[in-house]
């Protein structure tokens, strides 16, 4: 049988991990995880991990009863330290680490996430170099407001010929001067040819209707809160991470950290969220519909039927692209 990995993608609140995990239960797959912040450990309930989805009743969807819950294995989760500036290339390594692994053991991969660049990468093969940090160009950028930087950054897009980095995401001064300097790299140093060869994929994507999405995230956002999100950050503060660091990870813990320094009150922090995340989710549609555009076939699927329906469904595409 062919082990073609499946990717699952989605906005945010749309219910791409119970999918996978209920589709890997099904197949007897593995879950690569495809999200930018779900790699860095002790950030679990503002990146939304839900450990908990990972584990499913063990038994057929088509039948009823239950027995003992299994796990399904999952990857690219809790692999690096808070405060750290995980990337694309490493992304694009650990990835393929774990895609070979998975593979070798002859077990099908699902790529699962709404982290569009990370997950177009992978499947189209970028070839990346690592970029170093340049001190230099830090301290000449230092005080410009994000406008310039992002002015900046446009001009050197344009030099670079690139569409490489999703600049909707660079919403901070510090993650504008990271793109600077990337683009800047990537302009004296052209990128070296190495393996990294596209990844075949059966591409399934979660389709929620605006409005309900809308509510989920407002939903989900206040149920966040009242798990402990803002002590879960307060403890990462505790533990030395420096605010600015914090901050640089966006939406959750750019808002909730500008709250606890004192810089926003809790109604304008959860209101500032919330619109944050509105947008965010409209950004990742706006991603996989570009992906469409640039020759990736999508197969959407409503987010609301049942989950046996949607399982079906993709076992039914499945059974088509063999």
């Amino acid at each position: 049988m062919s082990k073609q990995m499946i990717t699952i993608l989605g906005p945010t609140a749309s219910g791409k991990t119970p999918l996978a995990v209920a589709l890997a239960k099904e197949i007897g797959g593995e879950i690569i995880s495809a999200d930018s912040r779900q790699v860095y450990r002790r950030m679990d309930i503002g990146t939304g991990k839900d450990l908990a989805d990972y584990t499913i009743n063990n038994r057929s969807l088509a039948t009823e009863g239950t027995q003992e819950p299994i796990a399904i294995p999952y990857h690219l989760i809790d692999i690096c330290e808070p405060g750290t500036k995980y990337n694309l290339f490493q992304y694009q390594q650990d990835f393929f680490d774990a895609y070979q692994d998975i593979l070798k053991r002859g077990v099908r991969p699902i790529l699962c996430g709404g982290t569009g660049l990370y997950i177009e990468a992978v499947l189209k093969g970028y070839q990346l170099s690592p970029v170093p940090e340049n001190p230099e160009l830090r301290a000449r950028l230092e005080g410009k407001s994000l406008e310039e930087l992002t002015q900046l950054l446009m001009i050197l897009k344009q030099q670079n010929g690139s569409n490489m980095h999703n600049r909707t995401d660079v919403d901070t001064p510090k993650r504008a001067i990271r793109a600077i300097e990337i683009e800047e790299y990537n302009l004296h140093h052209p990128t070296p040819l190495r393996e990294m060869p596209p990844i075949d994929s059966l591409i399934i994507g979660v389709n929620i209707d605006r409005d309900l999405r809308r509510e989920k995230i407002t939903r989900r956002l206040k149920s966040r809160l009242e798990e402990g999100m803002v002590d879960e950050i307060q403890a990462l503060l505790d533990s030395g991470i420096p605010a600015d660091d914090l901050i640089y990870y966006g939406l959750e813990y750019k808002f909730v950290t500008e709250y606890l320094i004192g810089k926003l009150s809790y109604e304008e922090m959860f209101r500032g969220l919330e619109i944050a995340i509105h947008q965010f989710a409209k950004r990742q549609m706006t991603w996989f519909r570009g992906m469409e555009r640039r020759g990736f076939t999508i197969h959407w699927i409503d987010a609301t039927l049942p989950m046996e329906e949607k399982v079906a469904q993709i076992m039914n595409l499945m059974s088509a692209t063999q």
